[in-house]
């Protein structure tokens, strides 16, 4: 049994043509660069920045935000020079797959979808509470869930769930279309709260700019949980603000850029992958990354962000309440209730195209491959993934995950780094159209990084994350590595070399697929 046995390039396009469980190659540069910011300016852009500012790094939360999208930059160079050499669907699971094997293949997969899975039904659950949101706005009374025998089912979730299931069904096309109307709509907003906002900058609300380092004033278990891994480690004592402040502020910031690994997984669903893909990627993050900004700069502008911490729940009304405009407000709430329309959208896609690629492989069931013959889309499988998303943020609370899309995602990102320096080595030959610059500095630097935002995180996060991996490797164990195509092949090539074995003796298996090709 090798787990480390990787799977050829050439396998994987190979596949990825294979009738029946091919997908259509459909989406432009602009579609690329509109889903990139389709899926980033959502939740992340109203809430998660003026959280960051109140409870980790003041004012210093655009600092947060510069180092979550240099982190970001580094790792999405990494997944453009990969994708131009392996334009198939399933994004770093793939990748890792050709380098690494398939265990680390399949930990990176499991985690994807942790956080693809996680994300949306996060997401579903927060656009069902801002649609009563703006209900109440208009003056209407529309409570976002109801009790069916004692349980709260949060109804918003399950209507924008299946929504875009169908237009996915329907299309990776047609639902592109609609998520540009959306997108254009949420821009539109966020531009309209960047102009608003700095009319009510005052200089004195950016001092100090990184506050001052204070303890957090517990010492019990719940403080530890919630403190980062990198302070529990450390021994250091729970403590918000200071330097280390506007590091746990990127890792918390960190999930408004989770949309562009989400990208590459359309990659098999891409016009001329080798130019389009890189174009439309670093398009897109280009723009979130200034609106970003922009945003950071008008919030921590507009009042102090000791009024922000003040907040339960701080988020970008909080903000403009506190300065007394209301009617920004109702622009805000409408602006959320979009910019999350698209974000579920391009959440259920990408979950889907993971859990194709793995399924491709053998490593989950083979029937959750096939595409539909009249629409070249995996239609089982997206609704399958669309029910099981609507019914845990229907009836779950999985708010209390957040943090989990954010390890998943970081987890996957210092997998591919890593991975660019094994493709080099192993292949060579490869010439893709984009190269990540610097030889083997920035990838290196990358993982780093990654890494370092990931020790950010929560205790309890990594806790969780342990218990999630758990369970992946006695699935893989249990089923998928008994079930990989690959394996299969491995099989067929021991045989053809050694012939059957005897007295119960065990062959030695090729290192990787194409020595078991070669050898056989």
């Amino acid at each position: 049994m090798n787990l480390f046995r990787t799977k050829s390039i050439e396998q994987s396009m190979s596949d990825a043509d294979e009738p029946g469980r091919k997908l259509k190659r459909s989406l432009s540069t602009w579609d690329l660069m509109i889903m990139g910011v389709a899926v980033a300016v959502g939740a992340g852009i109203f809430s998660v920045g003026a959280k960051a500012a109140a409870n980790f790094a003041g004012p210093a939360v655009t600092i947060s935000f510069a180092i979550a999208a240099v982190t970001c930059a580094l790792a999405i160079m990494c997944y453009a020079e990969f994708a131009t050499a392996i334009p198939v669907a399933g994004s770093a699971y793939v990748f890792t797959y050709a380098t690494m094997g398939e265990i680390l293949a399949w930990i990176i997969g499991w985690n994807l979808i942790l956080e693809l899975f996680t994300a949306g039904a996060v997401i579903a659950k927060y656009w069902g509470i801002y649609l009563s949101k703006v209900f109440a706005l208009m003056g209407v009374d529309v409570p976002p869930s109801i009790s069916l025998g004692g349980v709260d089912l949060y109804w918003g979730a399950f209507l924008i769930v299946a929504i875009f299931t169908v237009l996915l069904v329907l299309g990776t096309k047609l639902s592109a279309r609609v998520g540009n109307i959306f997108t254009l709509i949420k821009i539109a907003v966020v531009l309209f709260v960047i102009v608003v906002g700095f009319t009510y900058v005052k200089f004195e609300n950016y001092a100090p700019f990184v506050p001052a380092s204070e303890p957090t004033g517990g010492t019990g278990t719940a403080d530890v949980l919630k403190q980062s891994f990198f302070g529990f480690l450390t021994g250091a004592a729970p403590a918000q603000y200071g330097t280390l402040g506007i590091f746990a502020g990127a890792a918390l910031v960190f999930f408004a850029f989770i949309g562009f690994d989400v990208v590459a997984t359309s990659a098999e669903e891409v016009k001329n992958p080798q130019k389009t893909l890189p174009r439309g990627i670093f398009g897109g993050l280009a723009i979130v990354t200034v609106l970003y900004i922009l945003v950071s700069l008008a919030l921590t502008g507009m009042v102090s962000y000791t009024k922000l911490a003040e907040a339960k729940n701080p988020t970008l009304t909080t903000a403009f309440e506190a300065v007394g405009n209301t009617d920004a407000a109702k622009v805000i709430a409408f602006g959320s209730l979009v910019g999350l329309t698209t974000v579920i959208m391009v959440l259920l896609m990408g979950l889907s195209r993971v859990v194709l690629a793995m399924s491709r492989d053998g490593l989950l069931p083979r029937s959750l491959s096939k595409t539909s013959t009249i629409r070249a889309t995996p239609a089982r499988l997206q609704i399958i993934c669309g029910a099981a998303v609507a019914i845990v943020a229907g009836l779950t609370n999985v708010d209390l995950l957040e943090e989990m899309i954010n390890i998943g995602t970081l987890s996957a990102f210092v997998m591919v780094s890593l991975g660019i320096l094994v493709l080099r080595k192993k292949r060579p030959d490869l010439k893709p159209s984009f190269r990540v610059p610097f030889g083997k500095v920035l990838p290196v630097v990358s993982a780093v990084l990654c890494l370092y935002l990931m020790t950010n995180l929560a205790v309890e996060t990594w806790i969780f994350f342990a218990i999630w991996l758990v369970i992946g490797i006695a699935i893989y164990f249990a089923y998928g590595q008994r079930h990989s195509r690959l394996n299969e092949k491995f099989a067929a090539a021991r045989a053809s070399v050694n012939g059957p074995a005897k007295d119960g003796a065990v062959t030695a298996a090729p290192a990787n697929e194409e020595d078991a090709l070669t050898r056989s």
